[in-house]
């Protein structure tokens, strides 16, 4: 991005919807788009070009890859003029049906249909049970009121009555739906396929695809799929890879290493690189002969280093135990120029483990998890909570277990009037349920102003670290120029909701034990320092702390003596708000842009400082990355055959690329109940396990009598933006010096100062 480009607001005045996914700049007479999604900059062609590249239309405009499928579709429908298809073809519906067609013709269109093939009757929905009759087979038939009907004609059924002459009656849209939805969930079922398979991006454009084909369109077999297909998608895969790795030279990377073990106890190494263009599968190691061993792991790590090129790689994160710790530090005296990191949402995790086994935290944890479990083991409660509380489930699903319990206990606290509403409702005192034990307990608690005092105060303690967690693991924005200022901010709101210093050190503690390493290394504290909207806002001198890493960061990643004077210099003009820095257009995108496409915009004037500031500036802080129960890692390390064995590494290479792909993409609504109980049942199954635990003799559970949800539920209070939360002003040296449970001779007189 040039220096001299300049964000300009979008104005209500602009009412395509388009608008509402980029932003807008000008760079001297002319105006640019920026999709906010994959970041591409647009210099001309205006928004309906902006339209076409989230629409995935080929033309005028590269696909986007990042854009939510909700909005392609949108898109998409602005495009075609869908929507207003769909209105006019509604209208004709409603005026046929008023003329009560349906009670006067439907016999002789019967008849009609008998007599001619080429008319298809759809039946009213309420009338007629779906069935399979209108899927067409394997051999290219399908069978319409008892009638088979040779493939390829060439024109579809409506076109042929329309052809003949015959009035086409489309009653039946919705019981369309129901077939096609029927014939997904019975293939979905058959496979035995995750459900949520539904929510890929890549779902609807091949539903699309096939309905484009029309009725001849064969599918693929499994030959296809394994021979071809399979080896057109990883030249796709790698090809678009290319494009990621090329911008490696200008950004770095960080080798991500996630480690994790399959349910017959193998330990597997998974390598990925993550740079702002997207991240990267490379490959996965069957480690679990090596796992303990430091002098193993550092041999692996050297490996993909090498492979990945030393000279782009500036950090290396893994999880935080004692012999990656070990084989780390060993890599790095190997490298000079890069750093080992533990991975800073693994360290979130196990402070918020930690969080939850303070003694009067985990008693209440233990009361709202009494709650969810009566609600979520019986349906009369769970439609009736769910009633009052407008479709939002009290269970709300996060990355781990850890976080789990206590964006559960948020997601309580914004619905407890709700739910107070509803005990105290007559339906409630009506229901037979109500009178049971659990409905008894729940009454209590859910009256208990005291347990609910106690939630919000764990809220108030928690919230911030959560922040950071959603931080470190979010693909929307490189962590590393935040995390420092997250941690901060998480010990600066338990200092100021607790006040008292023996009270705020318990959770000071927790966190500095698990966090203490995070804070020795460099790259987080030059992070912090090079991101413009927090050094701006340092009151007085900048910390030690800070300013070290800084300059360790400036000899460890630029083995030039004569850059890193330059770079010494050039930080004067940094510091003094020089140069361009000084520019009003700068001041302004201090809190607007992100830090590195800062630096990129105005950093003109210190070419050697920006360049290093990018690079630091575009890293992640996370190890985290794939969803390992969809791809058969098992089965590659169980094979022998070396040609299947190669076969299947490169379907998981294409597997795990196409889903790094989706990380961090907002996907269709999701039924959350159904995540809550099918997908992620090992993360929240102390919050819904009951069998058992609740039911008397004559109660069993009836999954059929719950309500549908609909996606359109109550929206809670907003989630403002992380990073905006994070605000300005960093002037309590107490949390800079991390001062512990016992240093009292220093904290009365940093507590003053």
């Amino acid at each position: 991005m040039s220096s001299n480009l300049e964000p300009i607001p979008i104005t209500s005045q602009k009412h395509d919807p388009a608008w509402k996914h980029c932003q807008m700049f000008k760079n001297g007479e002319k105006v640019q788009l920026k999709c906010i999604y994959c970041g591409k900059i647009f210099k001309g062609g205006g928004i309906h070009r902006i339209k076409e590249h989230l629409a995935g239309h080929k033309g005028n405009a590269a696909t986007c890859l990042r854009v939510p499928s909700d909005v392609r579709v949108l898109m998409q429908e602005s495009l075609d003029g869908i929507v207003v298809k769909k209105r006019k073809k509604q209208k004709i519906v409603e005026e046929i049906t008023n003329v009560n067609l349906i009670s006067t013709e439907t016999n002789a269109f019967s008849d009609q249909v008998d007599a001619n093939p080429g008319v298809l009757m759809i039946e009213n929905p309420e009338i007629v049970e779906p069935s399979s009759s209108l899927l067409v087979s394997r051999e290219g038939t399908s069978n319409v009121s008892g009638e088979r009907r040779k493939r390829g004609k060439g024109k579809s059924s409506a076109a042929e009555a329309n052809a003949l002459g015959f009035p086409l009656v489309e009653f039946g849209a919705r019981r369309v739906n129901n077939n096609i939805h029927m014939a997904v969930g019975r293939f979905l079922f058959d496979i035995g396929a995750t459900l949520d398979a539904v929510n890929s991006v890549y779902f609807q454009p091949m539903v699309d695809a096939i309905i484009s084909g029309g009725n001849g369109t064969l599918m693929p077999s499994r030959n296809d799929l394994q021979g071809w297909i399979l080896k057109k998608s990883m030249e796709e895969v790698k090809s678009d890879n290319d494009k990621v790795i090329a911008s490696w030279v200008r950004t770095g990377c960080s080798i991500l290493v996630n480690q994790w073990s399959t349910q017959t106890g193998r330990s597997l190494l998974n390598f990925l690189v993550y740079c702002p263009e997207g991240t990267v599968f490379l490959k996965s190691i069957d480690a679990s002969s090596v796992i303990n061993s430091s002098d193993a792991l550092y041999g692996l790590l050297k490996q993909v280093v090498e492979e990945v090129g030393f000279k782009h790689v500036l950090q290396v994160i893994t999880n935080c135990e004692e012999q990656y710790m070990v084989a780390g530090k060993r890599l790095a005296k190997t490298f000079p120029t890069l750093y080992w990191t533990p991975c800073a949402a693994h360290c979130v995790d196990l402070i918020l483990e930690d969080f939850a086994k303070v003694e009067w935290i985990n008693t209440i944890i233990e009361q709202a998890r009494s709650i969810t479990r009566f609600i979520y083991n019986h349906s009369v409660v769970l439609n009736m909570v769910r009633r009052y509380t407008f479709g939002n489930d009290i269970v709300e699903l996060a990355a781990t277990r850890s976080a789990t319990n206590f964006t559960t206990l948020t997601r309580m606290v914004d619905l407890r009037n709700n739910m107070q509403a509803m005990v105290t409702s007559q339906e409630w005192v009506d229901c037979p349920y109500s009178k049971k034990p659990g409905g008894l307990a729940m009454l209590d608690l859910v009256s208990d102003q005291s347990f609910w005092s106690s939630c919000v105060l764990i809220v108030q303690l928690t919230n911030p670290l959560l922040r950071v967690l959603r931080m470190v693991d979010s693909s929307k924005r490189p962590a590393m120029g935040y995390v420092y200022a997250g941690m901060y901010r998480a010990k600066e709101a338990i200092k100021k909701e607790l006040v008292k210093r023996d009270d705020y050190m318990v959770y000071w503690n927790i966190i500095n034990h698990w966090w203490e390493q995070q804070w020795h290394y460099p790259l987080h504290a030059a992070g912090f320092y090079l991101n413009p909207s927090f050094f701006y806002s340092m009151e007085g001198d900048m910390p030690t702390e800070m300013l070290s890493g800084m300059l360790d960061c400036i000899e460890k990643l630029v083995p030039d003596v004569t850059v890193q004077d330059k770079i010494s210099k050039e930080i004067n003009s940094y510091k003094n708000a020089a140069g361009d820095f000084q520019r009003k257009m700068a001041i302004r995108a201090r809190d607007t842009l992100l830090p590195a496409e800062w630096w990129s915009a105005y950093g003109g004037s210190c070419p050697n400082l920006a360049r290093l500031a990018i690079r630091v500036l575009s890293q992640t802080c996370s190890a985290h990355g794939l969803k390992h129960h969809r791809i058969p890692f098992e089965k590659l390390h169980e094979t022998r055959n070396c040609l299947e064995q190669q076969r299947l590494r490169d379907l998981i290479f294409v597997q795990c690329n196409l889903q790094l792909r989706q990380i961090g993409y907002d996907s269709k609504q999701q039924d959350s109940a159904q995540q809550i109980l099918f997908e992620s049942a090992s993360i929240v199954e102390e919050w819904i396990t009951g069998i058992g635990t609740f039911l008397d003799d004559d109660t069993y559970p009836d999954w059929t009598t719950l309500d549908t949800l609909s996606v359109n539920t109550m929206p809670l209070r907003p989630r403002s933006d992380e990073i905006e939360e994070l605000g300005a002003g960093f002037d309590d040296h107490e949390i800079f010096n991390r001062v512990k449970e016992g240093d009292d001779e220093n904290a009365e007189d940093i507590a003053v100062s």
